[in-house]
Order: structure tokens, then C-alpha cells, then sequence
């Protein structure tokens, strides 16, 4: 391990025994914390090749064991980020047209919230099942949405932990390793990526966010697998909705064919994607069956079926799961149009709330959040509503009331244009542009 650090160190690329070797070690504990963080710095610092990113991501997804079939076809993941209440839709969506949707998800951390405290915040919801029973959910209704095994892609697990406390996360190659492995180990053939940037989100800049969802395309095609990439603004948050059960309100808005038209607009985009790649149709063909599914009402339905299959009670979500008891609305102290959002600042707003944890350790409370109404680009009057605050207590409640309006920029000068939510796609067509 010493040598693979020292070469690491010096720029000097690893072969694919040296990661293989290295992965073992991450694996099996033989490199302990201070050698992994020791070589994870080197890595941060000097870089590694794209050979390296490739054969690395291979072992990684290959460290839990053999990739089986996949019960999907198509994935979608997410870079995080403020609202972000998508899998919630797509999922039964694309699932209802006839395209098995297998999604393993993850807990919210920090500002971005997570897929499975979401879904748990629905009486009754089981995210963890064995083998056999996502398998018979699978045929049942082609929708599944679970917890992470412990077998997939498990040196992945290390390795975050160890980057989380070493000043190593906010680094583009390996950030695409820790998120291609897992999408690899899970077996899809295809995969849509909702590559975020703005200022609520780990990319800030469209170069940054380019870099990395042109790096993850291209491990995606290193193994075969059909990847598009979808950069997304996160310099609002999307949709109002910014916590838990209401996120799942939101979202059942959504396929109800309501809610807000930047979270419509953005589930019909990857929808659709997800469709043309898994029928190998035109974008244009899946956009129109997706709208159609979502206007008779079919996304709806196959919603229902899978928060059923997964333990809920249709009576306790389909007609909206309760909030927090205290609840007040933030009115504007200024005229103008809307020229800026914190989405950083109203996400840290939710977590102060409850809503999601500092460590993954943390309790989260399902009921607490808020409805943030300002969008970019429009204008607003003095005390007209910009949020709905639902709080656990009076004081978190009067905390999160006077923190809300220095989230936005509000200029009296020219109204600035309409905000755009779909930015740039890329996918393995482009790689030889």
C-alpha cells in the first residue's frame, strides 16, 4: 500500500492489479484509515488518469461481489439538491409505461434532502426487502424504490466515510467513481444523470458541472452502459416544496398533473429521457407518452399501487400527509422582481427546522419544512407571501420566519428573464464532438 500511495503521490498512474489491490485493501481492511485518507489526498491532489477512474470504478462496483442481472432497466440518479423530490415521480411514471424501474436511493445529509427519508415519512413504508420480495414487487408492478444493501459496491462506503472527514469529497474524479460504481453494481443497462449546478448545489459552476457529467458519460461508455447526462439549474429550489411529507405532498401534486411547472417540467425532461433510452425511441416519442401518462391519470395510479406494495395505507398519503402544528406565512419586506436566490441558505433553513441532519446519525422529523413560493424572474409585491413555514416548536418557527427573506434578491430595475430549469444534456453521442 505504501508504494500505491507513493506512486499516487508522485503522478505516477496505478496499473489495474495496483487498484484492484487497492480496492481489496479498502474492502477487507488490510489499508487501514490513515493509508486510504493518505492515498485518497494524494488522489485529490495529483489527480488520476481516466484509465484510472475507469479501472477504479470497475473494482469499486465489483467489491460487494458479481454483478447479477439487473431487475430494471433503466436508473436515474441524482447529484442532490434543494426540493429535489424527482424519484418520488419518476419511478411509478416511467414504471407505468411499461419500463420496470428498480431505484436503490439514499438518506439526505447536509442541505440536500434524501429519497428514503421522504418515502419514510409515509406511515407504514418499508425500504428495506429482501431479495425475493423486490423481485416479486418487481413483476407485480415493475417498481421498486429501497435502501442501499451492504453489498453494493461496499468499498465505496469506506471511502466516503474516510473522504467526509478528510477535506477530500469536493473532488470531480472521484466523486464520478462514488457514483458510477454504485450505478454499475446495480446492473441497469441504461441510466439518466441529474447532474445539478447552482448555488444549492455541490457543482456551482456549468464548467464544474460539465466536467463531471462528461467524466461519469464516459465511464458509463468505458463499460457499456447507455448514459445521458442532464444538467439542471439548482440556483432556486425546485418546485415550493423544501422538506419531507411535504416534498411527498408535492410530488403527489405532480402526478396528479398539478403542481409547480419547474418540478413538471423537469420530471417530464428525465422522464422522457429514461423512456427514449430503455424503448430506443426519439425523445420526442417518450415525451409525448409521458405527458399522456401523466394527464390520464396511469402515473398516478402505479404511484399508488407502489406505496401500497411498500407497506403504506392508501387512506393515510393519498390525500396528503399532515405537517407540523406550527405554521405562519413570511411576507415580503420589499417590491421588485426576484433576481437571486440562496437555495444554499433556504435548504440550511429546512435542516435547522429538522428537516435533515447534520450526521447521518441525526433523527429526522418528517413534518417539518416549508413551501418557498418566489421563483426568479417574477415579480413581487410588498407583503405578498414568499413562504409557508411548518414548524415543531413556536421558536424554531419565529427563527426560520426572520432568516427566510435575506434567502432572496429583490431589484426594482428590469425584470430579468424567466428562469430555465433544463440547462444542457449530454450523453455518449457527444464524447466524440
Amino acid at each position: 500500500m505504501i508504494s500505491i500511495i507513493e506512486k499516487t503521490r508522485d503522478g505516477i498512474a496505478l496499473s489495474k492489479e495496483e487498484i484492484e489491490q487497492l480496492v481489496r485493501g479498502i474492502v477487507d481492511q488490510s489499508m487501514p484509515d490513515y493509508q486510504l485518507a493518505a492515498w485518497l489526498m494524494a488522489a485529490y491532489c495529483k489527480g488520476l488518469t481516466d484509465q484510472e477512474v475507469f479501472w477504479l470504478t470497475d473494482a469499486v462496483a465489483l467489491s460487494g461481489g458479481p454483478i447479477e442481472e439487473a431487475l430494471g432497466i433503466v436508473d436515474k440518479h441524482s447529484t442532490g439538491g434543494v426540493g429535489d423530490k424527482t424519484t418520488l415521480i419518476l419511478a411509478p411514471l416511467v414504471a407505468s409505461l411499461g419500463i420496470p424501474v428498480l431505484k436503490m436511493s439514499g438518506r439526505g445529509l447536509g442541505h440536500t434532502g434524501g429519497t428514503l427519508d421522504k418515502l419514510e415519512s409515509i406511515p407504514g413504508f418499508q425500504i428495506h426487502l429482501d431479495k425475493a420480495q423486490i423481485e416479486r414487487q418487481m413483476n407485480e408492478i415493475g417498481v421498486a424504490v429501497v435502501a442501499q444493501t451492504a453489498e453494493l459496491a461496499p468499498a465505496d462506503k469506506r471511502m466516503y466515510a474516510v473522504r467526509d472527514v478528510t477535506a477530500t469529497v469536493n473532488n470531480i474524479p472521484l466523486i464520478a467513481v462514488s457514483i458510477m460504481a454504485k450505478k454499475l453494481a446495480s446492473g441497469s443497462p441504461h441510466l439518466v444523470l441529474d447532474v445539478k449546478v447552482g448555488n444549492g448545489a455541490f457543482m456551482e459552476s456549468m464548467d464544474q458541472a460539465r466536467e463531471l457529467a462528461t467524466m461519469m458519460v464516459r465511464i458509463g461508455d468505458f463499460h457499456d452502459r447507455n448514459v445521458r447526462a442532464v444538467l439542471t439549474s439548482m440556483d432556486q429550489p425546485l418546485g415550493y416544496a423544501v422538506g419531507n411529507a411535504i416534498e411527498v405532498n408535492e410530488a403527489q401534486a405532480c402526478l396528479r398533473n398539478e403542481g409547480p411547472e419547474d418540478l413538471r417540467d423537469e420530471v417530464i425532461a428525465l422522464a422522457s429521457h429514461m423512456v427514449s433510452m430503455a424503448k430506443n425511441i426519439s425523445y420526442e416519442s417518450a415525451q409525448q407518452q409521458v405527458i399522456e401518462a401523466l394527464q390520464s391519470g396511469s402515473a398516478f395510479e402505479h404511484y399508488l399501487r407502489w406505496i401500497e406494495a411498500q407497506g403504506g395505507k392508501r387512506e393515510q398519503f393519498c390525500d396528503g400527509l399532515p405537517l407540523a402544528p406550527f405554521h405562519m406565512e413570511v411576507l415580503s419586506d420589499r417590491a421588485g422582481y426576484v433576481t437571486g436566490i440562496d437555495t444554499l441558505r433556504v435548504g440550511q433553513i429546512a435542516l435547522d427546522l429538522g428537516a435533515g441532519r447534520h450526521r447521518l446519525e441525526d433523527p429526522v422529523d418528517p413534518e417539518v419544512g416549508l413551501l418557498f413560493y418566489a421563483k426568479i424572474g417574477e415579480a413581487i409585491s410588498y407583503g405578498k407571501p414568499i413562504a409557508k413555514v411548518y414548524a415543531r416548536s413556536q421558536a424554531s418557527l419565529v427563527k426560520a420566519v426572520q432568516a427566510l427573506p435575506s434567502a432572496l434578491t429583490i431589484e426594482t430595475d428590469q425584470q430579468p428573464q424567466k428562469h430555465v430549469t433544463i440547462l444542457e444534456t449530454i450523453s455518449r453521442d457527444d464524447l466524440s464532438k
